[in-house]
């Protein structure tokens, strides 16, 4: 058995205000998967010469993936206990760059029994942001969560 197998949070251990957080040091290697895994090789976020030349001045981060950075730590909170992610929805404000610390921040907002499911939809409120405190996206969630 895996030692983190249903070590996430159970649809009962939940409450509404319940936050949590996780962040990680985006780098280049982020922006080149990143490019690889969407097949957006837009020079925004591959050409480095190029991007001296726009508003951001150096490749950012595809928007697609700061959204899943952001949900890499619901995946964590309910690691184990997760049904399914229903719902991910996000608005993004700023750029992040290699070098940049994203740290994404969730809010519980809502609960929604579901005992046809044994378990519940969990409603997230999330932002994330970088070392100096901008905010780069915000987002909205929602899991399916096992009940005990």
């Amino acid at each position: 058995m895996n030692a983190l197998e249903g070590s996430g949070r159970w649809f009962e251990d939940v409450r509404e205000g319940d936050v949590f957080a996780s962040a990680v040091t985006v780098t280049e290697t982020h922006l080149v998967l990143g490019a690889g895994l969407i097949g957006d090789f837009n020079p925004h976020h591959t050409n480095a010469e190029f991007a001296k030349g726009t508003r951001y001045g150096t490749p950012i981060l595809h928007g697609m993936m700061t959204s899943a950075i952001m949900g890499a730590a619901v995946g964590m909170y309910f690691h184990g206990t997760a049904i399914a992610y229903l719902e991910h929805r996000a608005r993004f404000l700023a750029p992040v760059r290699a070098g940049d610390t994203l740290t994404s921040r969730w809010t519980v907002t809502g609960l929604l029994p579901k005992s046809a499911h044994r378990g519940g939809i969990v409603v997230l409120a999330g932002k994330a942001t970088i070392q100096d405190g901008t905010s780069v996206a915000e987002a909205d969630a929602k899991i399916l969560v096992a009940a005990r």
